[in-house]
């Protein structure tokens, strides 16, 4: 419920404080004396858009504040989700700022917020139904929406809205996984003939420095054989030979090691010298005898790095080891795709099943509106009655279809005529402004009964309506407040209204009105005791100073059901 509003430096107004009651709330005013810049700065309050060309001093920020009563609403989990604190007895602050510079700030219970939260919060907390609003009555999302709340399934709608969200990621994996294979199935003979190319080469990680070193030995076996022949001979094929001298050498030095242990020493150096050089000779000469010119072997080598070479020049590496990593990410790719036939089909039953449960769930939604729609036919006729329209005839027509939507599969028509024996056809086409005006107040007060917000504005829903009609309407939405025993008792009413029929109902009346300060024009509210309702309820119904007999006509409108 709306307890207070605090509006400073918007539109025309300075500052306005305004304090609600719960219950029927009437605003009333002469037209252009600003009833409906409270619309205003409530739809700043709930995510509007802000503009610094509202505001009344250009250079002041504007400051628009409201309290709500919000117990019994379950708003604790979304404060929590958006990290913001919810007090025990359930008040919620909200305030927007609009600066000079344009720019805007919003705060709930004095904690910065997004606009995203704003507009959350305030589709729980107020309904604003302008005439505007009526052209709702031949929107289908309305229509479906009005018949969920006459039959009360939101646990029919939650069950069957957690299968469409199955049913349609489902679907989306199983056109993903589609589209996949078609492209892997595009691409499969060319990835399998280079898997096939890579495997038939039988590569072996180190193999190609082996094979160049090898192919560096044939290209030079003359060469090598020759070199090594000469140093071999050099160290033991002549008499004068290297290991021949480093011998003599060490018979004469022999003659020494018995004088000092230095010529020891020396002696066990050059013998160790021979015994490394006889092995050198010995490996040397082995060398010399393995080293042989192949022609055939010298081509197999080629051959074998020139493929390595043309394969990693294909593929854009420089090593085997990438080669044989390519290798094994072609290999996973090919099971992949091979795989894929299996995931698909197994989705492809996931998506049926999904669906099956999805046709299951639709048809007990389509059954509880089916319901809600006849709810919403009988209760809805001694509304019409009421309102001045006896033969109104309201019917719902629900066409199970197979096209399945988040809100369901039904398609919904609502079809009206007001008189007697007319053709029931879509509302827009045979109500006329004022009709319309009295149907929507008609739902909006079944819906209320529902409990389906706790507040409920009505900006000039009464355009086309007057005299009884005009009396009933007022009557109909103090009965929503619960003032009357019937309907939401804790239902909050405010309406924006030009007749006095309707304002009279109301608990509390408030009177907007223009006035003059330092030569700008201001707009103000104020709440109106007793006498200055009988006052204004007789202007609203004659001229300005009103007649007696409008006066009296006052007196007999704040008597009737009070």
């Amino acid at each position: 419920m709306l307890k207070s509003l605090h509006i400073e430096n918007y539109a025309l107004i300075q500052q306005s404080d305004i304090c609600f009651d719960g219950g029927f709330v009437a605003i009333t005013g002469e037209t252009g004396a600003g009833k409906s810049i409270m619309l205003g700065a409530l739809a700043l309050l709930l995510g509007g858009r802000a503009d610094s060309h509202t505001l009344f001093n250009q250079e002041h920020k504007c400051i628009v504040e409201a309290i709500f009563e919000t117990k019994g609403l379950a708003l604790k989990r979304l404060f929590e989700a958006e990290d913001v604190d919810y007090g025990e007895d359930g008040t919620v602050i909200i305030r927007r700022e609009i600066l000079p510079s344009g720019k805007s700030r919003a705060f709930v219970n004095d904690t910065p917020v997004g606009l995203a939260f704003l507009k959350e919060l305030g589709l729980r907390l107020i309904d604003i139904h302008s005439q505007h609003a009526n052209l709702l009555l031949g929107d289908s999302g309305f229509q479906t929406s009005l018949l969920d709340i006459m039959a009360d399934d939101s646990k029919e709608l939650a069950d069957y809205q957690g299968c469409y969200n199955t049913y349609t990621q489902l679907k989306k994996e199983l056109e993903q996984l589609t589209a996949e294979e078609q492209q892997n199935r595009k691409d499969y003979d060319y990835n399998k003939f280079l898997y096939d190319e890579l495997e038939a080469a039988n590569l072996s990680d180190g193999e190609q420095e082996e094979l160049e070193q090898e192919s560096a030995l044939l290209a030079n076996a003359e060469g090598i054989k020759e070199t090594l022949s000469q140093v071999v001979a050099i160290s033991d094929g002549e008499e004068d030979s290297a290991l021949s001298r480093l011998n003599s050498c060490k018979s004469l030095l022999s003659k020494l090691t018995h004088i000092t242990s230095d010529f020891q020493s020396l002696y066990d150096r050059l013998d160790s010298t021979l015994i490394e050089l006889r092995d050198i000779v010995s490996t040397l000469d082995s060398a010399n005898e393995a080293t042989v010119y192949s022609p055939e072997r010298q081509q197999e080598v080629d051959d074998r790095l020139a493929l390595i070479y043309k394969l990693q020049k294909k593929h854009g590496v420089d090593s085997i080891a990438e080669l044989l990593a390519i290798q094994n990410q072609l290999s996973e790719r090919l099971a992949a795709i091979d795989g894929n036939d299996e995931r698909i089909h197994q989705v492809m039953e996931a998506v049926d099943k999904a669906y099956k449960e999805l046709q299951k769930r639709g048809e007990s939604l389509t059954a509880c509106r089916m319901r809600g729609g006849e709810m919403l036919q009988e209760q809805i006729k001694p509304l019409l009655a009421e309102l001045g329209m006896p033969n109104g005839n309201l019917k719902v027509v629900i066409k199970p279809s197979d096209n399945y939507s988040r809100m369901g599969c039904d398609h919904i028509a609502i079809l009206f005529n007001a008189n007697k024996g007319g053709e029931l056809r879509e509302i827009a086409k045979v109500a006329s402004g004022g009709e319309m005006s009295r149907l929507m107040l008609a739902i909006k007060s079944l819906t209320a009964r529902a409990g389906l917000l706790p507040t409920i504005i009505f900006d000039e829903i009464d355009t086309g309506i007057s005299g009884d009609i005009s009396l009933r309407v007022g009557q109909i939405m103090k009965r929503m407040t619960g003032e009357e025993g019937i309907g939401n008792a804790g239902m909050q009413v405010i309406a924006i209204t030009h007749l006095p029929q309707i304002a009279a109902r109301a608990k509390q009346h408030y009177k907007v009105y223009k006035d003059e300060q330092e030569g700008r024009t201001t707009s103000n509210i104020r709440l109106l005791a007793n006498d200055e309702r009988r006052y204004e309820l007789a202007v609203m119904l004659s001229s300005n100073p009103p007649s007696e007999a409008a006066l009296q006509t006052a007196d007999e409108l704040m008597r009737i059901d009070n």
